[in-house]
C-alpha cells in the first residue's frame, strides 16, 4: 500500500529526525530483542499493517507475527503483534507504531460500539469526512473493521447538497437539477440537506433520492420518517454520540451519520514490553 509507506515515512522522520540518540546511547549495536504489544483494555485491534511497517521501515530484517484477528471484538487484551529484530530498531518505531494502532484500534472499537447499539433496528451507523488529514483511508477502513459503513470517501464519489449549495444554486430545486446535469453517473448517490417539512418536500419533488436530516430531534425525525413515507432514504446527523444512537435509530431512519467516530474516538490502551534475547 504505498499509502502506507508514506504515511509511514513522514511519521518516522517526524519523530526520529536525525535520530533515536536515547537508543544510540543506551544500547549496543547488534542486540537482538523481542517487542511485544500488549492490548490493556477491551476493544477491536485493528491498524497492525501500519505498526508492521513501522517496524520493517526501520529494521528489513524484522521478523513479524499477528497474535490476533483484526476486527473482532476483544474483551480481555492480551499480546497483539510481536516483533523480532533489532533492540534499537525497535525501540525506535515503538511510539509510532503504537500510535498508528491505538489511533486506528480506538476508531474500530467506537464503530463496534456504535454498530452494536443500533442492533436489531433498521439503520446503520455511517462515518463521515470528519478525519484525520491523510488518514482517512486507514480510518475509514477501521470503521468498517468494527462493523460501521463508510460513507462517500470524499468529495468525487457521491453529490451532497448542503445549505450553503443551496444558497449558491438559488433553491434546492436548481441544485438538484444542475448536479444531476454536472455528473448523471452519480444520481444515484445524490443527497440532500433538509432542515424542516417545506424542504423535505421540495427535495422529494425534485427527485432526490436520499435526504440528509439536519440536526432534528426525535420528534422531527419521526414526523420526517413519516412525511417521506419510504420515497427516499433517510439520513440522521448532528447531535449524535453513543448515548444518542438507539432512540434516534429506532425513529425509523436508514442512515445515522456519526463524526465522532473518526474525530473523538479515544485510542486504544495499547504498550510495548521489550525482552532482549541472549
Amino acid at each position: 500500500m504505498p499509502e502506507l509507506e508514506e504515511l509511514v515515512e513522514r511519521a518516522l522522520e517526524e519523530d526520529l529526525g536525525s535520530g533515536d540518540v536515547t537508543a544510540a546511547a543506551t544500547v549496543a549495536p547488534g542486540t537482538r530483542a523481542v517487542a511485544r504489544i500488549l492490548h490493556k483494555a477491551p476493544g477491536v485491534i485493528y491498524g497492525l499493517e501500519a505498526a508492521e511497517a513501522v517496524f520493517a521501515r526501520l529494521d528489513p530484517d524484522v521478523e513479524l507475527e499477528r497474535l490476533v484477528e483484526e476486527g473482532i471484538w476483544r474483551e480481555d487484551g492480551g499480546p497483539v503483534l510481536e516483533a523480532r529484530g533489532d533492540a534499537a530498531a525497535l525501540l525506535s518505531g515503538e511510539r509510532t507504531a503504537i500510535n498508528f494502532l491505538a489511533h486506528l484500534s480506538g476508531v474500530a472499537t467506537m464503530s463496534a460500539q456504535a454498530a452494536r447499539a443500533v442492533e436489531g433496528t433498521a439503520a446503520k451507523v455511517l462515518d463521515t469526512r470528519k478525519t484525520t488529514p491523510g488518514l482517512r483511508v486507514l480510518e475509514k477502513q477501521a470503521v468498517a473493521a468494527g462493523g460501521a459503513t463508510n460513507h462517500r470517501a470524499g468529495l468525487y464519489d457521491a453529490i451532497l447538497i448542503k445549505d450553503n449549495h443551496i444558497a449558491a444554486a438559488g433553491g434546492i430545486g436548481a441544485a438538484v437539477s444542475r448536479a444531476r446535469a454536472a455528473a448523471p453517473e452519480l444520481a444515484g448517490r445524490l443527497e440532500v440537506e433538509v432542515r424542516d417539512e417545506a424542504e423535505i418536500e421540495e427535495a422529494l419533488e425534485a427527485g432526490a433520492p436520499w435526504l440528509l436530516l439536519d440536526n432534528m430531534d426525535l420528534p422531527r425525525l419521526r414526523a420526517a420518517v413519516a412525511q417521506v413515507a419510504g420515497r427516499a432514504e433517510l439520513e440522521a446527523s448532528g447531535g449524535v454520540d453513543l448515548g444518542t444512537l438507539r432512540e434516534i435509530a429506532e425513529t425509523g431512519v436508514d442512515w445515522i451519520s456519526m463524526g465522532a467516530l473518526t474525530h473523538s474516538a479515544p485510542a486504544l490502551d495499547l504498550s510495548l514490553n521489550l525482552e532482549v534475547q541472549p
